[in-house]
């Protein structure tokens, strides 16, 4: 985390968190989601604007990780933006030469690959699970042809439960019944 999030923290603890106004789609996008975009609806349904400025997007990503509970979040100085999650907390790049990158820019070693019930490819690395690129299924694809990635099956609806993360905390902070936000 940067240091002046930390001292923003110390300076003022107790700052109440941000629900629903911060979602990350499944290729690795940052969206704000104002009042109106969430009265339309939960995210992906509804985005809202596709954040795009570099300076914001790498403070995003230095300043991102994952409470005790599995929800993700963006600490924004004092105040925790917790992120709506259209798939999984990682969406992950993959180079040429296999080296899998976050959308954050963290680098990161593959432990297990999955693949669901729609065809989606997942990796388990050091950094935790996350969802391939669309444009670089391909080259996961050579990885498990090659005999350097073993698939596994999953359930895309099991992945949050046996991860720990927390796809909506918003939905979960409303009471919704398990399984919905979770």
């Amino acid at each position: 985390m940067d240091d002046i999030v930390l001292q923003a923290m110390a300076k003022w603890p107790g700052v109440p968190a941000c629900l629903g106004w911060l979602g990350l789609d499944a290729r690795g996008r940052w969206y704000l989601r104002d009042e109106t975009v969430q009265a339309a609806g939960d995210f992906p349904r509804s985005k809202g604007e596709w954040l795009q400025h570099e300076k914001l997007l790498a403070f995003i990503a230095r300043n991102y990780g994952a409470d005790a509970h599995g929800q993700w979040f963006f600490q924004n100085g004092p105040q925790r933006v917790y992120v709506e999650l259209e798939g999984t907390p990682w969406i992950w790049r993959i180079d040429t030469d296999l080296r899998v990158r976050s959308h954050t820019g963290r680098d990161a070693l593959v432990t297990a690959c999955l693949v669901d019930e729609a065809g989606r490819v997942y990796l388990v690395t050091s950094l935790g699970l996350g969802l391939v690129h669309s444009l670089d299924v391909a080259m996961a694809a050579d990885a498990i042809e090659r005999g350097l990635w073993e698939v596994r099956p999953v359930n895309a609806d099991e992945l949050p439960r046996a991860f720990g993360f927390v796809r909506s905390p918003a939905l979960r902070a409303e009471g919704s019944p398990p399984g919905l936000g979770d």
